[in-house]
């Protein structure tokens, strides 16, 4: 396993690392959910990533459980949560990061996970009926409590993040570290054009999520949607039309002859892809089953053999 920085802190993760949406309570629990994080774990992964709102807080108590029963010391891992949406029907705790929800919700996600701390908190969305400055003091005053160590955003804009970077500054208070967007080959300009400044600006750190489009890149749509896949759990519907698009699964059929010339599969290629942008501290991979979860980590091996002349290759298909 690589480590990479997160941004500009000493904070080490690796440059794979496991993430609860969707498997979490849909798919996995119990001795399943244990089985994938002790695999994860013992591949090297020390990042796993959670929020509030998967799985209405079902996520959370999961993961935090199957945690203590594998027994792992604190020190070895650094896990996060995610803020925005709110699991609990109050106007003040639904689709904001106003002061009086995010201390109470962090109070939440530290009771389901059982946790003197998370290492992480995220701002899952931008709030714009929220004065930045209230966010940003709030996110401060939870890391100065001790109930969280580091913050950051997620799919927030480029300037939208210097807003809040400029009021964290101008008061001396934390500033937001790190940013967590969607990156794949299906969708790369937020990482790799509007960040690109945030970078060398403020040492933006990336912990970038869905490296498969959704599973798109995994090929396992190229005949059409399997039973049992993301696309037929109730509440993704919405994924259909995007992982039976013609075009794009023209694009992976392509990508999957590169796949191919390198020994290595489709899913191994296009996360492997995603680690090889320097600016991306790590990839949050997700699996439904130990198996899915090995095949991961064989994107380490899959990274050695992403040479300049390959990767022309893979842009050639997806410009």
């Amino acid at each position: 396993m690589q480590y990479r920085r997160l941004g500009r802190s000493g904070l080490k993760v690796s440059v794979l690392s496991f993430g609860s949406w969707v498997s979490f309570g849909p798919q996995l629990a119990g001795q399943s959910a244990r089985d994938s994080l002790a695999a994860a774990y013992d591949g090297g992964v020390n990042f796993f990533d959670n929020a509030e709102v998967y799985a209405g807080g079902k996520s959370e108590t999961i993961m935090g459980e199957a945690i203590k029963q594998l027994g792992w010391a604190r020190h070895t891992y650094v896990i996060s949560t995610k803020f925005f949406w709110g699991i609990e029907d109050s106007v003040n705790t639904r689709n904001t990061l106003n002061r009086k929800y995010l201390l109470h919700a962090i109070d939440g996600s530290l009771r389901r996970l059982g946790l003197e701390f998370v290492d992480l908190i995220f701002c899952h969305r931008p709030d714009p009926e929220t004065p930045v400055e209230e966010t940003v003091w709030a996110m401060h005053d939870i890391i100065e409590s001790g109930r969280a160590l580091y913050w950051g955003t997620s799919e927030w804009s480029a300037a939208d993040i210097r807003r809040a970077w400029a009021v964290a500054e101008r008061d001396h208070l934390h500033r937001p570290l790190m940013e967590q967007p969607e990156y794949n080959l299906f969708n790369r300009t937020k990482v790799e054009e509007e960040f690109l400044p945030l970078y060398s600006e403020i040492g933006l750190g990336l912990t970038t999520w869905s490296p498969l489009a959704s599973g798109l890149l995994s090929g396992k749509y190229l005949d059409g949607i399997p039973e049992g896949s993301r696309a037929t759990l109730p509440g993704y519907g919405w994924l259909r039309e995007q992982l039976t698009d013609a075009d794009a699964n023209r694009r992976v059929r392509s990508l999957k002859a590169v796949a191919d010339d390198l020994g290595v599969s489709l899913a191994q290629l296009s996360i492997a892809w995603c680690a090889a942008n320097p600016h991306v501290s790590t990839v949050i991979t997700g699996a439904s089953r130990v198996e899915q979860m090995r095949e991961n980590l064989g994107a380490l091996d899959a990274l050695a053999k992403l040479t300049p002349e390959v990767l022309a290759r893979v842009d050639a298909i997806f410009g």
